[in-house]
């Protein structure tokens, strides 16, 4: 069962991506974030007054369960991580093709088991040190490919924007085994609904102090910002594909390894979105790479396994 959530999971990234590019063409981007985290906040807040002040959700999946200060000092430093690695993913999307974009962002499940090889004391068996490699093969031949585009792996911000994001993304699901494992495994003992309601709310908080500080002041200067539908659609799939992600880990057998190879197959989804929407160029040797990035998650699926 949590694998199949797992995949639902990835389809709904996958659309998320694609909304995202949508919205944060030509547009401002803090803004864009910060009714990112307006609307999720707004979507989880119900379920925090309704979980503490009535039981209705008493026994369910959308229950929030109380916390005290010392719990929520946990997931202020979740939300930091989070909205760092949005800052700079939000900005990579806006300068780079979504067919660059996506192939890298799927090569957060290598960044995830040499961390939690560094982290955890794992040790990777030869089927998964066989994807770590294919993974860095991928990388480099998408360096190849955005050559042909003007984009220059070695000296574009953009990409290390990008990377940046996809570090701090790995090291977020990290962070969430350790939130969500029990104390007497080493770790913290959250309820996914605790974290995934109180992150939101923490990330709105630091974004607005953000947009204030530093974009408001300065937004005639900079990009124009823009309305637009898909920035509604992105809080949504983002919201369920959050819900989905974090459901599958509760399950009993649930491995955050196979869960973060499974979700990075998103890429997959925006690839041809971003083939058919925004007709974006040289995607035969595109997919040659992304075919990597693939091959590379089975290989780890099957050392993982």
């Amino acid at each position: 069962m949590w694998l199949i959530l797992a995949f639902c999971s990835a389809a709904l990234l996958g659309f998320y991506d694609v909304c995202k590019k949508k919205a944060l063409l030509d547009n401002a981007v803090l803004p864009v974030l910060f009714l990112n985290t307006v609307i999720c906040s707004l979507i989880f807040i119900p379920f925090i007054v309704l979980s503490l002040g009535t039981s209705v959700l008493d026994g369910t999946a959308f229950y929030v369960e109380p916390s005290t200060w010392a719990e929520h000092k946990y997931i202020i430093l979740k939300a930091c991580i989070v909205l760092s690695s949005w800052v700079f993913g939000y900005f990579a999307m806006k300068h780079l093709p979504i067919t660059i974009v996506g192939p890298i962002n799927a090569t957060r499940p290598v960044m995830v088991l040499v961390g939690a090889m560094l982290v955890f004391g794992e040790r990777l068996n030869v089927w998964q040190w066989i994807g770590v490699l294919l993974a860095i093969v991928s990388f480099f031949l998408l360096s190849r490919s955005g050559k042909k585009e003007g984009v220059n792996f070695s000296h574009n911000r953009w990409i290390f924007f990008l990377v940046a994001a996809a570090i701090l993304g790995a090291v977020s699901g990290l962070y969430d085994k350790y939130l969500m494992a029990p104390p007497a495994n080493g770790g913290v003992g959250l309820s996914r609904m605790v974290v995934q309601s109180w992150y939101n709310i923490y990330q709105l908080c630091l974004m607005g102090v953000t947009m204030f500080a530093i974009w408001y002041p300065t937004r005639k200067k900079t990009t124009p910002f823009k309305w637009r539908w898909s920035i509604i659609l992105i809080s949504v799939f983002l919201s369920i594909a959050d819900f989905v992600y974090f459901y599958a880990l509760s399950l009993p057998g649930a491995m955050i390894s196979i869960v973060s190879m499974v979700r990075r197959g998103s890429v997959v989804v925006s690839f041809f979105c971003g083939a058919m929407i925004f007709k974006e160029k040289n995607l035969t040797s595109k997919l040659v790479d992304m075919l990597f990035v693939i091959l590379g998650m089975v290989f780890l699926y099957i050392g993982s396994h």
